[in-house]
């Protein structure tokens, strides 16, 4: 809430650039979906992989990431666990990738806790293991999102702007931390894309390219200018919102209601 009203209503940091590299993201998909999912996003540079899904086996992932370079082999890859997975089980995978000779652009969240990621990090370093480790959910779900930098942690830093509050809050972050940053979504609309290019934008070194692709993934958006990927990058823009989409896409009155009273809370809260 407090970052949509920022982005709605306060004056936003000075754009840097004007478009936005951003990765390719493949779902755990049906190895034989790949190549469908995946013609969404055009020609990619980078490709982040969903792994540890759950009732999904470390094979099965394994499996998936193959797949995945066999049909493009120059691509740079990200492996996403969303906190999936143990300690043994991501070393599991580091000594696989390792074994193929695949560099892992870094790998997003493998395990949840921050002692869990100090030791992984000590882990690969021991085993001469040279695989960057980024933050999410330790940044954006925790109550110090600079925690996980300060405690050695993690390599990299991905930010998602909404739960940051803003894009100048979460350009503040950044900067306090002094690590390597990467700009990421959560699945939303164009309208939540658009403050994520924003911050992509403002950054004052694109470290690595932004996971800000995912309008691609979905079956319809609430603009009829959707900010999908060309080529592996997206033009900064704020897409209007077109009121027949909303109507397309309106969620049942039942989860309209849920959502109305979630944010009047959150307003009470921001009020007081």
């Amino acid at each position: 809430m407090a970052a949509a009203l920022d982005f709605a209503f306060a004056e936003q940091p000075p754009l840097l650039r004007e478009r936005v590299a951003v990765n390719a993201t493949l779902p755990a998909v049906p190895n034989d979906q790949i190549e469908k999912t995946l013609k969404r996003f055009g020609s990619f540079r980078t490709l982040k992989i969903k792994v540890a899904e759950p009732g999904q086996t470390i094979q099965d992932d394994l499996d998936r990431l193959w797949a995945a370079l066999d049909l493009y082999p120059e691509a740079r890859i990200r492996l996403d666990a969303n906190g999936g997975w143990s300690v043994a089980q991501a070393l599991q995978v580091a000594a696989a990738l390792d074994e193929r000779g695949v560099a892992l652009d870094y790998l997003e969240q493998p395990v949840q806790a921050l002692a869990e990621m100090i030791e992984l990090k000590s882990e690969l370093a021991n085993r001469g293991l040279n695989i960057l480790i980024a933050a999410d959910e330790l940044v954006r779900k925790a109550s110090d999102p600079l925690a996980v930098a300060h405690a050695g942690g993690a390599d990299v830093l991905i930010l998602k702007a909404q739960p940051l509050g803003g894009v100048s809050k979460a350009l503040e972050l950044a900067a306090q931390a002094n690590l390597p940053v990467a700009v990421s979504s959560a699945l939303e609309s164009s309208v939540g894309l658009a403050m994520g290019l924003a911050l992509a934008a403002t950054l004052p070194v694109q470290n690595f390219e932004s996971g800000l692709g995912t309008a691609a993934l979905l079956a319809g958006d609430v603009t009829r200018e959707p900010l999908l990927p060309v080529d592996g990058w997206l033009e900064v823009r704020r897409p209007l919102v077109a009121p027949m989409q909303l109507d397309i896409f309106r969620a049942e009155d039942h989860r309209t209601d849920w959502w109305i009273e979630r944010f009047e809370r959150c307003l009470r809260l921001l009020e007081q």
